[in-house]
């Protein structure tokens, strides 16, 4: 009975010891850590090192021969803060942002960690971490503008994080996310950079809403021209409608003032027409009218005329032969007796003078003097005389005769 109660306790003890020795010597490994056995050689592939990684799972230490260690794969929050990091164009910024680093849990960048954070603490890794962030801040800082800062974070942060991942890894550390929560400087040159910015957002704030009045007024003017070109193109259409109607109504009007006017064209023609036909009736008996009324009686006349005519010249030769015979003989006469030339040259002269006088009109004649001629020739010489004295009377207005008389004191001369 105490036998069998002693191996009965001895049994627990050992139940006790294995659990004990199990509990020291099994280690559990979350995932959000890793764990580090160190003591044994190993080999990863082409990397031969000291120690085992279990990531998730359990692992078996062994005891007296291997070390475990923990390794903690959580993020880690960095405050990032460079103060008076001079820029490109020589202006000091002050930079702040936030940055989640942490150790890798893949495979080979762990190693670097493990050769350099293993056994250190967080706050070691995150000041190592926040030195290395600071330093690439600083060296992208000295590539920039503070306009280039200024205007895009988002840029900014990525050419740090692409700068500050290479670092970083060398190290054995992951840059999940970096965010620049803020650009500022003492000197107010962002400020100046932001008034200016703000004064051109204004600028052309103002500018697009006055290009934007600009466009709606153009927009209503436009609107309002298209409106009243439409008026017009619709007046003009009406104006046009009328016009052809005005049209149409005025060839209507005049086809029938035509047809009017050629109807009393054609009345006036059958008119004329009849006219002409009465006239060429009427003319036909005026003509009929004159032939009897004139033309015979002008003919018979005229055959009455010729017919006296006839007998008148008849009648005028058988007078003419015998005034030829009268003066034939009377010529004759004339040439054998001298006297009878004188007779029949006073018959003669009896009617010229009647004639003479007749075209000159009443002539009083005061003395007429006749002068003949006798075969001594005394004619002639008297004839001379009293042609003389016309001739100076008529020249010189000088009547001789009458001088003479005056000079002599005779009286009224004797008519001879």
């Amino acid at each position: 009975m105490g036998a069998g109660l002693a191996l009965v306790g001895i049994g627990i003890i050992g139940i006790v010891a294995v659990v004990l020795m199990v509990k020291n010597l099994l280690y559990v490994c979350e995932p959000n850590e890793v764990l580090v056995l160190s003591g044994r050689k190993r080999n990863h592939g082409t990397l031969t090192t000291h120690y085992r990684i279990v990531k998730g799972g359990r692992a078996l230490r062994r005891p007296f021969i291997e070390t475990v260690d923990k390794v903690d794969l959580t993020n880690m929050i960095i405050e990032v803060i460079v103060r008076n990091a001079y820029t490109k164009g020589g202006i000091p910024l002050t930079v702040s942002g936030v940055a989640n680093i942490k150790v890798p849990g893949e495979m080979p960048l762990i190693h670097n960690a493990l050769e350099r954070f293993l056994g250190r603490s967080r706050e070691e890794i995150m000041q190592v971490a926040r030195e290395t962030l600071e330093g690439n801040l600083r060296g992208v800082l000295a590539l920039l503008t503070p306009e280039e800062v200024n205007r895009d974070k988002e840029a900014f942060a990525a050419r740090l994080t692409e700068e500050a991942g290479h670092d970083l890894e060398r190290i054995g550390l992951v840059l999940d996310t970096l965010n620049i929560q803020n650009v500022s400087d003492d000197v107010g040159y962002l400020d100046s950079i932001g008034r200016t910015r703000s004064a051109e957002i204004r600028r052309n704030a103002q500018i697009a809403e006055a290009q934007a009045q600009a466009d709606a007024a153009e927009v209503k003017w436009r609107n309002y021209q298209q409106g009243e070109l439409a008026k017009l193109r619709a007046a003009i259409e009406v104006a046009r409608r009328q016009n052809d109607r005005r049209i149409a109504d005025a060839r209507t009007r005049r086809e029938a003032m035509i047809a009017e006017q050629r109807a009393e064209v054609q009345a006036l023609l059958a008119q004329a027409q009849a006219q002409i036909g009465m006239q060429e009736a009427r003319v036909e008996q005026v003509r009929l009218q004159l032939q009897a009324d004139i033309v015979r009686p002008a003919e018979a006349q005229r055959d009455q005329a010729i017919a006296r005519a006839k007998a008148e010249a008849v009648t005028i030769v058988e007078q003419g032969k015998a005034t030829a015979k009268v003066l034939e003989d009377l010529a004759a006469a004339y040439r054998g007796q001298a006297s009878g030339r004188d007779v029949l040259l006073m018959q003669k002269l009896i009617p010229v003078l009647k004639q003479v006088t007749g075209t000159i009109g009443a002539l009083h004649v005061d003395r007429l003097t006749v002068l003949g001629k006798n075969g001594h020739g005394t004619g002639d010489l008297a004839g001379k005389l009293i042609s003389t004295t016309e001739q100076i009377k008529a020249a010189t207005g000088i009547d001789v005769a009458e001088a003479v008389r005056a000079r002599l004191g005779s009286g009224t001369p004797t008519s001879g």
